[in-house]
């Protein structure tokens, strides 16, 4: 039965979201239509939005129904008629406890006879409370309990700055006030705590925010952070990231002008090598755009492969070679090295090219 009911509910918004879809420009123009909680603790309780409207064409609007595709979420409307240029809300609530993980609920706002139906988001991460915290939080720095022993923000661009929230559990018996935090930290990391006090016995969020353009550097970056409340040990974190340049999209007939590396291996397999040589191999690199391409930097992942370039800017046209140097020494069976090749090509900015071997 339950099975049922979901089947023509979604049924229902599908059909809905087909008929918007045939309509023209939206009378309302929307704030937002799309919002993110971020990471909700679920002892933080329901959360509750605000999604506001303008009236923008037409005569007097009033809202019929609003539908959502979830039992977390209630909504609540003024059923009022609105005129021209006057604005209204639709609030959302949403109950963390009915979702783990990644969430996107849809909310389908329904007016005028059927003449609006306009499409809502509330997104995030909800986090449910663990029936183990030792084995949920096994990482212990000071009196706090974390899942890892890195905090990894994954893809940094430097267009924008990336928000991750860190979770912990406060296994000591200070309350940790929002307030009495302090970090030092470099000035392109910035740590806030959420809530305003933790108390002993809780969990609690970190909101990290890495701004990869205060940092001119390129690829994997590691760095260490300090947090502290009040006379408080200081606690030291480790972040990482990757870091990358970005470009915005460009039009089709752009595409033979700007810079374009091309490699000409992006696979060397050596084969069967003793451990006893070291090993050179060269790849060429080769520009076929017709603006200058940048090398801004070639990164490996081992101390024991160098790489030798003798420039950092190709023309139009223009070749390189860049020189592979593996020392085996040490090493035994099959070995894979990466090499990231960072430029200011626009559509491939990073390229990867991998060097095999198996050691005996």
């Amino acid at each position: 039965m339950i099975r049922l009911f979901l089947f023509l509910f979604s049924g229902l918004l599908f059909g809905l979201q087909g008929y918007a879809q045939q309509q023209g420009p939206s009378k309302l123009v929307w704030k937002v239509n799309r919002i993110d909680l971020g990471t909700i603790l679920q002892e933080q309780g329901v959360q509750s939005v605000a999604f506001d409207y303008t009236v923008s064409q037409g005569s007097a609007f009033a809202i019929q129904e609003v539908l959502t595709d979830c039992g977390c979420t209630t909504t609540d409307f003024s059923k009022d008629s609105i005129v021209l240029g006057q604005s209204g809300k639709v609030l959302v609530d949403f109950d963390p406890s009915s979702a783990a993980g990644f969430f996107s609920k849809l909310v389908l706002v329904k007016g005028n006879k059927g003449q609006v139906l306009d499409s809502l988001f509330i997104e995030g991460i909800a986090i449910l409370y663990p029936s183990n915290l030792e084995r949920n939080y096994p990482v212990k720095l000071g009196n706090l309990g974390f899942r890892m022993k890195k905090v990894n923000m994954g893809d940094v661009f430097d267009n924008e700055p990336k928000v991750k929230y860190l979770e912990f559990f406060n296994y000591g018996s200070q309350l940790l006030e929002k307030n009495k935090l302090a970090v030092k930290a470099p000035t392109y990391v910035e740590v806030k705590q959420v809530q305003e006090f933790v108390r002993p016995q809780e969990r609690g969020l970190l909101k990290i925010s890495y701004a990869a353009s205060m940092r001119p550097e390129l690829g994997a970056v590691a760095d260490q952070i300090q947090v502290k409340w009040g006379a408080a040990e200081p606690i030291e974190l480790s972040i990482i990231a990757d870091l990358f340049d970005y470009f915005a999209p460009i039009s089709k007939s752009d595409l033979d002008i700007v810079p374009q590396l091309y490699l000409a291996q992006k696979v060397i397999d050596l084969g069967q090598i003793a451990s006893s040589a070291v090993r050179r191999q060269t790849v060429v690199l080769s520009n076929l755009g017709q603006q200058d391409l940048e090398i801004r930097k070639i990164q490996q992942n081992c101390s024991c492969l160098v790489l030798e370039y003798p420039k950092k800017v190709l023309l139009p046209g223009e070749k390189m070679d860049l020189n592979l140097i593996f020392d085996p020494i040490g090493r035994k069976g099959i070995d894979q090295r990466n090499i990231y090749i960072f430029t200011n090509d626009p559509v491939n900015p990073v390229q990867l090219l991998v060097l095999k071997s198996r050691i005996n």
